[in-house]
């Protein structure tokens, strides 16, 4: 069954026809590409803020210097993010590659290795980010039950560039969970698209 050169297979997954299916392939594939761009490019911003902050503050005469070495959430946020950004650069290269050579859809073992790949960065990235604020909640706001102090009263600089690399990676989270459902859309198109041929036939 069609309807304005949409089909509608028994499992209701749209599947598009003739030129169609190209132009929505070669619009999905460009909010990709852009997606894909964004997040290699912050998983880098994020990492390297996180990474590369440091402040020294002399209490007592001793001094203190506070890095994200001493938070494990922070060395998990930005193993993380270089994931993200490897595993993105690597997509973004094969997306470009399918844009030149001009393919439309994707073989399953493909498509299905990209949609786990998505799923895992999302979960993954996800995960940093909710581990890194909650630390970075009791760095700003302490724990007086448990008598910890407020770090960011002594090392407002370093939390501040913390809290920087976290917005940044929390943008790479929430894009990764957008391309999780391109992935996904992708994946499952081709089905809707096979049950639409079987149809025809």
């Amino acid at each position: 069954m069609s309807y304005l050169g949409v089909g509608v297979s028994p499992g209701n997954v749209p599947v598009y026809h003739g030129s169609n299916l190209k132009v929505v392939d070669k619009r999905v594939r460009l909010a990709e590409l852009v997606l894909r761009c964004v997040i290699c490019g912050l998983a880098i911003v994020g990492a390297v803020l996180i990474g590369t902050d440091s402040q020294v503050r002399e209490i007592f005469s001793i001094r203190k210097k506070a890095k994200f070495t001493d938070m494990k959430a922070l060395v998990f946020l930005v193993i993380a993010n270089g994931l993200a950004a490897a595993y993105s650069l690597v997509q973004v290269v094969r997306c470009t590659v399918s844009m030149i050579r001009g393919s439309v859809l994707f073989n399953k073992p493909l498509a299905w290795a990209i949609f786990s790949g998505d799923q895992l960065m999302a979960y993954l990235s996800l995960g940093a980010v909710a581990a890194a604020a909650q630390s970075a909640v009791y760095a700003k706001i302490g724990q007086s039950e448990l008598q910890w102090m407020r770090i960011c009263n002594m090392y407002g600089k370093f939390c501040n560039q913390v809290g920087e690399g976290i917005a940044s990676s929390l943008i790479v989270s929430i894009s990764m969970i957008i391309l999780s459902g391109i992935s996904a859309f992708s994946l499952f198109r081709l089905y809707g698209e096979n049950k639409s041929k079987c149809n025809g036939r």
